[in-house]
C-alpha cells in the first residue's frame, strides 16, 4: 500500500505540473508569440505611410503561470526621461519565472520625439501622441503609433499604466491619477494600485461623459474607452532623470505586481498620500508669446490669483492669466515660450476623500 500511495502521489504531482504548464499559454502581440517563462524584446514596426517609418520598442515578460496582463507605457513624450529609464530598469528586474501573468513594457512610445529631444510633440508631424488616440492606421506618423499602441498593447492588457515624468520647461509635483466614475472600470482596483506608489498626491478623474473621453483623447482615456482599469503616473520635472524619480516609478510598478496578484513578494509599507483631489481645472493661454509666471512651482493658489502674464514679441502685455478656482497648482509650464491653447497651469481640486 505504501508503494501504491507513493505512485499515486507521484502521478498526481505530474498531473498537476502538466495542468499548470497547460494553463500558461504563449502570449501573442503584433504577430509574434512569447513563450511562458520568457522575456522577449520586440520592435513593433510602424509602417512608412505618408511621412516615414519608425518603431515601438516593447519588452514582454511572460510568466510561467497565467494571470493579469499589466501594460506599462513610457515615453509617450520623448523628453520625459525618468519614465523611459524606469521602463529600462523594470525590464531587467522582473523575472518571468516568478511572474503570474504578463508585464508588457512599452519602453519608448514616441521614438521620433525621444531621438529628436522634442518635448510634447513628435517632430515629424508636430502632433502630440497623448492627444490623438485611438489613432489612425492611415494617418500621420503619430496617429499610426497611437493606433498600434491601442490595438497591440492596450487591447491586450487587463490593467493600464500611462507613465510620465515632467517634460521640458514644466514644473510638477509627483502624483497618480486614478480613473473612476460611471464610464471607467474598477476604480477601487485603480485606486489601490495608485496608492501603492506612495506619491504625495492622488487625483481621481471621474469619467462622467463620453465627451471627456473623446476630446483630444490621451492614452489613459484610451484605456478607459477600452474598459481597462487605468492610472496616470507623473513624477519629476523639466526633463528630469534623477535616480529618485526613476526609483519611485520602479517601486510603484513592482508594488502593482503584488497588488494585482502577479507577484508573491510581500507588499512594503508606503506613505499615505498627503493630498487627495477630485479632478483638475486648467488655465490655458489665448496668445502666442513670452510667458512670465508669477511663481512656477507646485503650491496652494486662490481663485482670482494672478498666475502670470504673456507678452508679445514686442514686449507688450497681451494677456493676464488668473486662477478660476481655489486649489493646488499640480503642474504647469515654466516658460518662457507659450502658444495659444497651452495649459499654463493645471490646478487640482482638493477633496476630503473618495
Amino acid at each position: 500500500m505504501t508503494l501504491l500511495r507513493l505512485l499515486l502521489a507521484a502521478l498526481l504531482l505530474l498531473t498537476g505540473q502538466a495542468l499548470a504548464a497547460a494553463g500558461a499559454e504563449p502570449f501573442a502581440i503584433a504577430g509574434q508569440s512569447v513563450a511562458p517563462g520568457t522575456r522577449a524584446d520586440l520592435r513593433i514596426a510602424v509602417a512608412a505611410g505618408v511621412d516615414g517609418e519608425t518603431f515601438i520598442p516593447v519588452s514582454v515578460i511572460h510568466g510561467d503561470e497565467p494571470g493579469p496582463v499589466l501594460a506599462m507605457v513610457a515615453g509617450v513624450h520623448g523628453f520625459e526621461f525618468a519614465s523611459i529609464l524606469a521602463a529600462e530598469s523594470l525590464a531587467e528586474r522582473v523575472d518571468p519565472a516568478q511572474l503570474k501573468g504578463t508585464l508588457v513594457i512599452v519602453r519608448i512610445a514616441n521614438i521620433p520625439g525621444f531621438e529628436g529631444r522634442s518635448p510634447n510633440v513628435n517632430p515629424v508631424d508636430r502632433k502630440n501622441l497623448n492627444r490623438v488616440f485611438p489613432g489612425d492606421p492611415a494617418g500621420t506618423q503619430t496617429q499610426r503609433i497611437a493606433d498600434l499602441i491601442a490595438r497591440e498593447v492596450v487591447a491586450r492588457s487587463t490593467f493600464l499604466m500611462d507613465v510620465h515624468s515632467g517634460d521640458g520647461a514644466e514644473f510638477l509635483e509627483a502624483f497618480v491619477g486614478a480613473y473612476g466614475g460611471p464610464l471607467a472600470t474598477d476604480f477601487p482596483l485603480a485606486l489601490a494600485v495608485a496608492r501603492g506608489f506612495g506619491f504625495p498626491n492622488i487625483v481621481r478623474y471621474s469619467m462622467e461623459t463620453q465627451a471627456q473621453i473623446d476630446s483630444g483623447r490621451s492614452l489613459n482615456r484610451q484605456g478607459v474607452a477600452m474598459g481597462k482599469p487605468t492610472i496616470l503616473v507623473e513624477i519629476g520635472q523639466n526633463g528630469s532623470r534623477e535616480e529618485a524619480h526613476v526609483a519611485g516609478i520602479v517601486a510603484g510598478v513592482e508594488n502593482a505586481l503584488v497588488i494585482l496578484g502577479m507577484a508573491d513578494d510581500p507588499l512594503p509599507e508606503v506613505a499615505a498620500p498627503a493630498r487627495l483631489f477630485e479632478g483638475t481645472a486648467s488655465v490655458s493661454a489665448s496668445h502666442d508669446g513670452v510667458y512670465h509666471p508669477v511663481d512656477a512651482r507646485p503650491r496652494r493658489i486662490m481663485k482670482g490669483e494672478v498666475l502670470g502674464i504673456i507678452r508679445d514679441y514686442a514686449g507688450r502685455e497681451v494677456e493676464r492669466l488668473v486662477s478660476p478656482v481655489d486649489g493646488y497648482a499640480l503642474y504647469g509650464i515654466t516658460g518662457p515660450p507659450v502658444e495659444a491653447g497651452d495649459a499654463v497651469v493645471t490646478i487640482a481640486i482638493p477633496t476630503k476623500g473618495f
